[in-house]
């Protein structure tokens, strides 16, 4: 086509191939630079592979992130079923310790403790946050252990710990000191997520904080008409306790499986697996039997299983969890030790991030355990909160009876409650709402009142 104007004659190519080969000569340079070679994998198993060695991306020292549309227990259970990943999860009843075994083992084999962060698609929002160890297994690989101490709401917290019980290759359950129909409801809530299933998991281990025997009686009704071996051990008294009877039973599990024609090998992690810094001889305990007082014979473990840790022998009352309980350091201005372990006690229950016993008439804290809100604080505010009550009460008629109350503000609860064994001190309790069970925790604290039972002897 030709077009002729004030004598300039100009020639306008329409033709649909040419204009195709300018275009591709215009891109040329730019395709020169970010040309790629093609590369052909046999399946998308391949291609897919450093994304399915395990749950989530890395995207620090330490910590993974899993993004997901759907509620992070059924994501969990979701990569747990693909993955098939063998692992260890260690669980709380009555206790908070679990977390701080793991900080306690990493630390001992020169470990770190490791953070998985589940967040929503889309968004970003942080729904959970998971804290595993990774301890060196055979083969180059890992073993993992995950505590079900889980950074989430209620509900998504409890079902995030059913979903690593029963994914788990062995479930360890550390049991406190609990009254009887507490501990009853709680074995029972287990059982019935065990019956209710799916539960893949077969190896159930108990680690009894207090005297073994009750707990014995429970684990016989926790395994009564399922497929789980539930095992107790002798009463525990320090991490090193808590890992002997742990790494005992992962190496008769072991045994068991490879004698049944089924291996059980670390997960395989790019990460490979120092030494520790230090070990020891093989460790002559181990879970006993149901019900068992002693621990059973020892066991040479595999060469390619746990290692055999140094762990140091600290007493469980001080390796509390500082995120979600009080400092283990008590505050005590009296010379009383009984109301120094009482406070410290109550530190430990789960949920509980500071605490205060404070004389009444004097507005003098007596003994503390927590930095914030700090013992001041505490004693102030429960002063003028029991004041307060105590005037409402008497203005409905309702007698002279030192008031207690449980107070629920936004995050937190609030509990005050007199000290009957020691008249004119009262309790004041601060509880993470998000991590504390109310009406557990008021049965706890009612139960810690027989330490002051030791005043008369």
């Amino acid at each position: 086509m030709t077009s002729n104007k004030g004598g300039d004659t100009r020639s306008t190519v329409s033709n649909p191939n040419v204009r195709a080969k300018e275009s591709q000569d215009t891109w040329e340079p730019t395709r020169a630079l970010t040309q790629l070679a093609t590369q052909f994998l046999a399946n998308k198993d391949d291609y897919l592979a450093p994304a399915q060695q395990d749950i989530g991306r890395a995207v620090g020292d330490g910590v993974r992130e899993l993004f997901v549309s759907c509620d992070p227990a059924l994501a969990m259970m979701q990569q747990f079923d693909h993955l098939r990943p063998e692992f260890i999860a260690v669980h709380d009843i009555g206790t908070q310790l679990s977390r701080k075994l793991l900080s306690v083992l990493a630390a001992a084999c020169s470990r770190t403790t490791q953070k998985l962060v589940i967040r929503r698609q889309g968004f970003g929002t942080t729904l959970a946050t998971l804290e595993f160890i990774e301890l060196p297994g055979g083969d180059g690989g890992a073993v993992r252990l995950y505590t079900t101490q889980t950074d989430a709401d209620t509900a998504s917290r409890r079902a995030l710990a059913r979903v690593l019980l029963s994914r788990s290759r062995l479930a360890v359950v550390m049991v406190g000191d609990l009254p009887g129909h507490v501990l009853t409801s709680e074995v029972s809530s287990l059982r019935d997520d065990i019956v209710t299933g799916p539960w893949p998991n077969k190896d159930l281990l108990l680690l009894p904080l207090v005297s073994a025997a009750a707990v014995a009686k429970q684990g016989g009704e926790l395994a009564r008409g399922t497929r789980v071996s539930v095992r107790t051990t002798p009463q525990i008294t320090s991490p090193a306790d808590a890992w002997n009877f742990l790494s005992g039973s992962w190496h008769r599990l072991r045994e068991r499986l490879a004698s049944e024609g089924t291996s059980i090998p670390g997960m395989n992690t790019s990460q490979q697996a120092p030494a520790p810094k230090s070990a020891q001889a093989p460790s002559t305990r181990g879970a006993a039997p149901l019900g068992a007082t002693t621990a059973s014979a020892p066991v040479p473990p595999p060469e390619d299983s746990l290692p055999m840790i140094d762990v140091p022998d600290i007493a469980p009352a001080r390796i509390a969890p500082a995120k979600t309980g009080a400092e283990d350091r008590v505050r005590g201005v009296t010379p009383s030790s009984n109301l120094e372990r009482y406070v410290r006690q109550i530190s430990e229950i789960k949920g509980v991030v500071s605490c205060c016993v404070f004389d009444l008439a004097k507005v003098r804290s007596e003994a503390s355990a927590g930095e914030h809100p700090n013992a001041d604080s505490l004693t102030r505010s429960g002063a003028a909160l029991m004041s307060s009550i105590g005037s409402v009460g008497r203005s409905l008629g309702f007698g002279q009876t030192p008031p207690g109350a449980a107070i629920t503000l936004g995050a937190h609860y609030l509990v005050l409650r007199p000290l009957t064994k020691r008249p004119g001190l009262v309790l004041h309790a601060v509880l993470d709402k998000s991590h504390a069970d109310l009406t557990l925790a008021r049965l706890q604290i009612e139960r810690l009142d027989a330490v002051f039972d030791e005043d008369k002897t």
